[in-house]
This record gives C-alpha cells, sequence and structure tokens, in this order.
C-alpha cells in the first residue's frame, strides 16, 4: 500500500504553521489540529449546526478540523473556525451573532490556544 501526500499547497501551508506555532508557543491544541488535517479528507471532522448548538456554551470559540455543515440551527453567539464552512452554515453562525473564522485566523488571534474546544 503506497504512502499518500496532501497536494493542496494552502492545506500543506496550513499544517505547517499550525506545527510552527506549536513549537514556538508550546500549545499542544495546534498540533492536535494539524495531525488531524494531515489524515485523509475522508476522516476530518464534520459538524453540524445542531452539533455546535448542543456541545457549544455561549461565547464560546471552537474549532473544527473539517467542514462546518448547515443541518440545524444555532442559537448561541459562538466563534467558530473551520477548514471550511458551507454558504448556509456560515449564514446561520453570522445570524445567530457568532463569528466565522478559518483556522489560520484564530491561530493568528489566539497564539496560546487557550479557552479553545475542539469539536470532531
Amino acid at each position: 500500500m503506497s504512502e499518500s501526500f496532501k497536494t493542496n499547497p494552502q492545506l500543506v501551508a496550513l499544517i505547517s504553521d499550525l506545527k510552527a506555532k506549536t513549537r514556538e508557543n508550546g500549545a499542544a491544541v495546534w498540533r492536535d489540529i494539524a495531525l488531524r488535517l494531515e489524515k485523509p479528507k475522508r476522516n476530518w471532522a464534520e459538524a453540524n449546526l445542531s452539533k455546535i448548538e448542543m456541545h457549544a456554551k455561549d461565547g464560546e470559540t471552537i474549532i473544527v478540523p473539517g467542514k462546518v455543515l448547515a443541518a440545524g440551527s444555532v442559537n448561541k453567539k459562538v466563534t467558530v473556525a473551520a477548514y471550511s464552512f458551507s454558504k448556509a452554515a456560515a449564514e446561520g453562525i453570522r445570524t445567530a451573532g457568532g463569528e466565522t473564522l478559518s483556522i489560520s485566523e484564530l491561530m493568528v488571534a489566539n497564539p496560546s490556544g487557550s479557552g479553545v474546544r475542539i469539536l470532531r
């Protein structure tokens, strides 16, 4: 069985940046996200808005190492960072008063990774 490698240059750069931030700050959360994104895409997390509503607290920062989908609704003001969002999911989060970020934007805004919850 041959080993596969990531070919998306933006994804490769993001994984490299996440690992560098871990070495720089000692924040294990960024290494964890990098390792999850290195796995095959079929094993990445897919979180629906209903899952975010169920597991997130109001005002919390959530990171999804994969894609956020629009099934369900969210009524809490949460900050969600993910590799990608469906259009309807991003709209639903913003309508509830929340914020959507890319993983790299969250990494710049919160280099220590404190107070971030990973949602699989």
